[in-house]
């Protein structure tokens, strides 16, 4: 039996169904969490707020947010693709932390996870709209996670890349040789990251084990980027 060091909190995990959200929010209720399996699409304006509403008390929010990830050269990217791009990953966000907020201040407890991307951290060819987006997240997070973190709440992220999961690396993508050798190639730790290693960092980072974590963000990647 897992241990209980989310017992009591409730949790939202946005986009369950997406990304990280389904190992999320199995690992989540193992630790004895009140998982919120949210899995309305954020990108009306008015969405965040209503799934926020809808949730009741949230302790901790799981911005778990995903789009497949554009490769477009940097001259040909059209308004559409950074429009849409932005439009799923980083404004739900901020009206998600309007939303949570002004609850978790009031009660002086919160946390915020953002399950983020490393393609913000390093470089990568015709990845220039993701990346950029991504970058915007991580940002974000350390902007807000030092203003907040004298009401005692914790904003941080987990800026992840070849960790296992079916939005970015599904089973086809893994089986195809030339992934293989890129894995070997770019990637010091030799293999994808698991998905319940993960899951179990990012349950830890929302517990009370973790609170003296302000504003930071942590690669998750194998090596893949050194920080």
């Amino acid at each position: 039996m897992s241990d209980q060091k989310l017992l009591g909190k409730r949790v939202l995990v946005t986009q369950a169904d997406m990304f990280m959200g389904p190992v999320l929010c199995e690992v989540f209720a193992r630790h004895g969490a009140t998982v919120i399996a949210n899995t309305a699409s954020l990108v009306d304006v008015d969405a965040p707020a209503a799934i926020v509403a809808e949730a009741g008390r949230v302790d901790v929010l799981v911005a778990n947010l995903a789009i497949p990830a554009p490769a477009t050269a940097v001259a040909e990217v059209s308004e559409a693709e950074w429009s849409d791009t932005f439009g799923v990953l980083v404004d739900p966000l901020a009206r998600l932390f309007r939303a949570v907020l002004p609850a978790m201040i009031a009660r002086r407890s919160g946390k915020i996870l953002v399950m983020g991307s490393a393609a913000a951290l390093r470089g990568m060819k015709g990845r220039s709209t993701y990346s950029a987006a991504r970058g915007a997240q991580l940002a974000y997070v350390q902007a807000v996670g030092v203003e907040v973190a004298p009401h005692n709440i914790q904003v941080n992220a987990i800026a992840q890349n070849f960790v296992e999961n079916p939005t970015y690396f599904p089973p086809e993508v893994q089986a195809d040789p030339r992934f293989q050798e890129r894995l070997k190639r770019e990637v010091p730790l030799g293999r994808l990251v698991g998905a319940e290693e993960d899951a179990e960092f990012a349950a830890y980072l929302c517990s009370d084990l973790a609170n003296c974590f302000v504003g930071q963000v942590f690669p998750v990647c194998g090596g893949w980027v050194m920080r």
